[in-house]
């Protein structure tokens, strides 16, 4: 069976047990109409003698100007799905079965060099992490020009031109003086919108956006999308929206494809399947989102923590002999307070200090001000006095992969701390310690052994979380937690945040950007911005009666998901 574009399927189970899709071949007019048609996709990788199948017999299809996004959460094969019609995978995978038609022509059946025309020409694609895509020593002319020259054939005089056109045509503020800046000089916006201005250097039909925003702020997020549903209406380009992100796919789509172990199990218009989900695990995507609220305080609760005013300014150097001309505020004259068992929710975009505040509570950085832990005063302390109150206050960062040592196994990685604080004498008790502390976050104490790459990404932030159980704190740090995971595991995360601070008595400052999730969990709320508190309160008065517009810019952004805020289209 073969079901016409713009139809609505969920998975169902043929006579042999095998899944019926969603596939284009059956409609000769649906196939002339179609930009991308992908037809019976399958992809597998090889590993030690194992083949694992990532991709299992995916159909479905773009049309000239339509945007169709590809769901689900991490290991579903949805980047494997994009990358291969690029012909982008690595070397571990097997070369793929199927057919992937690209205005009639089979793309998996081009030599390599016909292949290299379409890329950058035709079909471009936009990754998650601009900072890892674009060239760190290069600057961004350069990058966007090689782009011109290399397939367009833009004649060097014209290129600087062009350059300029296109990051006018992305949003970029004063174009003209970032023409010499590098990656780092620019936000995260502005570098994924320069990732942008690549993609769009060829004029292509096709754009391959694989979470494309994943790692940016809420305001930011709302204006990349804005920007990407504009530039598709004015240029006439289709696009492939690749997300596990649900409220993503309200807001740019027009049709979805849900796909889970490698397979699609439910496709159709976006309204269709959000308000009718057909399949068990669409059903539980759209009702994975965190949920409830924070634990409940006593009034009569413990003061872990109480700081400020804080400042942490850093020094701008200037000419030939370095002088200080003036200062970054990164947190300027800011108070907290942290009670045993509450979570102080800080929010606000980059740049705004969150995350120089925590690290200025927990002496990780240079402040000035009084910081009290437990009554006792920590500013002016040295390291060495500051050594055993870090068994008290501990920090869990935003990319696990990022903080756990590859070489080290996940018993080693939990029981360093144990080793530096000298809490556990034997190596007998250390690993009745880890174990401990894997059972506490919801792990296997069997799989202390092996090595962070073997987890998933949820797992990996479990590991990082029992790292910091395992020396019994009462104060943590929680650096955006959940913002790289998919959100059924974001559900699980804070569920999990949750549990261990009602048994322990935790005080968190939980920093994120993610509003929902700071919703599930705090009991008050700072909003920050440009280094200062500019409205802070009881979580629940905080979202329901924000104050200040900046506020209401941010909670427009998160929950609604609307226009980007009023004076915020350029960067």
């Amino acid at each position: 069976m073969r079901l016409a574009p713009g139809s609505r399927v969920s998975q169902v189970t043929g006579h042999a047990g095998r899944p019926i899709q969603a596939h284009p071949s059956d409609h000769i007019e649906a196939m002339t109409a179609a930009l991308l048609s992908v037809q019976d996709l399958s992809v597998a990788f090889r590993q030690g003698g194992r083949e694992t199948r990532a991709v299992d017999r995916v159909s479905f299809e773009i049309r000239p100007g339509e945007t169709v996004a590809l769901v689900g959460e991490s290991g579903s094969g949805k980047s494997v799905t994009a990358l291969s019609v690029l012909r982008l995978l690595d070397g571990a995978a097997a070369p793929p079965d199927g057919r992937i038609l690209f205005k009639g022509r089979d793309l998996l059946s081009l030599r390599e060099p016909e292949m290299r025309a379409v890329r950058g020409a035709d079909i471009t694609m936009v990754f998650q992490e601009p900072m890892t895509s674009l060239n760190p020593l290069h600057r961004i002319a350069d990058q966007i020009g090689e782009v011109l020259r290399l397939h367009r054939k833009v004649p060097d005089r014209e290129v600087r031109a062009r350059i300029l056109d296109l990051l006018n045509l992305v949003g970029i503020r004063n174009a003209e003086s970032r023409l010499n800046a590098y990656p780092h000089e620019l936000s995260g916006g502005q570098r994924q919108r320069v990732m942008i201005a690549m993609a769009l250097a060829c004029e292509p039909d096709l754009l391959i956006a694989d979470e494309p925003t994943t790692a940016l702020d809420v305001t930011v997020q709302a204006q990349i999308l804005a920007l990407l549903a504009d530039l598709k209406a004015r240029l006439g380009m289709a696009m492939l929206f690749i997300t596990h992100d649900l409220g993503v796919v309200r807001r740019v789509a027009d049709r979805v494809c849900v796909m889970w172990q490698g397979r699609i199990v439910e496709a159709g218009p976006v309204a269709e399947v959000f308000a009718d989900p057909r399949h068990d695990y669409t059903k539980r995507l759209l009702a994975a989102e965190p949920k409830g609220r924070g634990n409940p305080v006593s009034g009569s609760a413990e003061t872990l923590v109480e700081a400020g005013p804080i400042r942490v300014w850093f020094p701008i150097k200037h000419g030939l002999l370095r002088r200080t001309v003036g200062h970054v505020k990164a947190v300027d004259g800011v108070r907290v307070r942290v009670r045993a068992g509450e979570t102080v929710g800080v929010v606000g975009e980059s740049g705004s200090g969150k995350t120089t505040l925590g690290l200025a509570l927990l002496r990780l950085t240079a402040s000035d001000g009084p910081i009290v832990y437990l009554g006792r005063r920590l500013d002016g302390l040295s390291q060495g006095a500051m050594r055993p109150l870090r068994r008290e206050m501990q920090v869990v960062f935003q990319d696990p992969y990022g903080s756990l040592s590859p070489r080290m196994s996940v018993a080693e990685i939990v029981e360093e701390g144990l080793l530096v604080q000298r809490t556990a004498r034997s190596a007998a008790e250390r690993r009745r310690v880890v174990a401990r502390a894997l059972e506490d976050v919801g792990l296997d104490p069997a799989a202390m052994d092996r090595y962070p790459h073997e987890f998933s990404g949820g797992q990996r932030q479990r590991i990082a979380i029992a790292r910091a159980m395992a020396l019994d704190p009462r104060f943590v740090v929680l650096d955006e937690p959940t913002s790289a995971l998919d959100m059924s595991v974001q559900a699980q995360i804070v569920a999990l945040l949750r549990e261990l601070q009602r048994r322990r008595g935790l005080g968190y400052l939980f920093i994120s950007h993610d509003l929902k999730v700071v919703r599930a969990l705090a009991n008050r709320v700072m909003v920050m911005q440009n280094g200062q508190v500019v409205e802070e309160g009881e979580a629940e008065t905080i979202f329901s009666q924000p104050k200040t517009a900046y506020t209401r810019a941010l909670f427009a952004a998160a929950f609604d998901l609307a226009a980007a805020p009023a004076g915020a289209v350029r960067e």
